[in-house]
């Protein structure tokens, strides 16, 4: 059976928000891709409802591709507890948490949510502006760590 990074990771131990760097893949010819962990809430304690992960996902699809060059997707989590990101070449977790950082303090006062109409978006109907924004400013009164550890919670791993 094929191992999965994130079920492999022990969400009982992790203290969000955090920016982890979940895996580097290199190709043959030389490329590599990365994919982050852009986590916003504590696992198994809460989940952002889905019409404001799904404007979180517009916003950050977006304003991300503004600050970082080579973004390849941003898509949410299943458990509603944050996103994936996958970005060509390698990265370090402090500059993806800076970038992300600026987003969540542009949306926070954006007044426009990027592809809601029926041409554009699959369930245009399903979002929240002010929802997102609230959670953008939980994360960014909280501060995003690159370690999704903590400094004192690291040692126990």
């Amino acid at each position: 059976m094929a191992q999965v990074e994130s079920f492999l990771l022990d969400h009982t131990k992790v203290k969000a928000p955090y920016v982890r760097l979940a895996g580097t893949e290199q190709h043959e010819k030389g490329s590599s891709l990365q994919k982050y962990d852009l986590r916003f809430l504590q696992p198994n304690q809460d989940a952002m409802p889905t019409s404001a992960v799904h404007t979180l996902e517009h916003l950050l699809a977006t304003y991300m591709r503004d600050e970082l060059k080579g973004i390849v997707d941003i898509s949410p989590m299943g458990c509603r507890t944050g996103f994936y990101m996958i970005i060509w070449d390698e990265h370090e977790p402090k500059e993806i948490a800076a970038a992300l950082t600026k987003v969540l303090e542009k949306v926070i006062t954006t007044e426009h949510i990027p592809a809601v109409s029926a041409l554009e978006c699959g369930n245009y109907r399903d979002h929240s502006l002010f929802a997102a924004q609230e959670y953008a400013k939980m994360v960014v009164e909280a501060g995003l760590s690159d370690d999704p550890f903590r400094a004192e919670e690291a040692i126990a791993r």
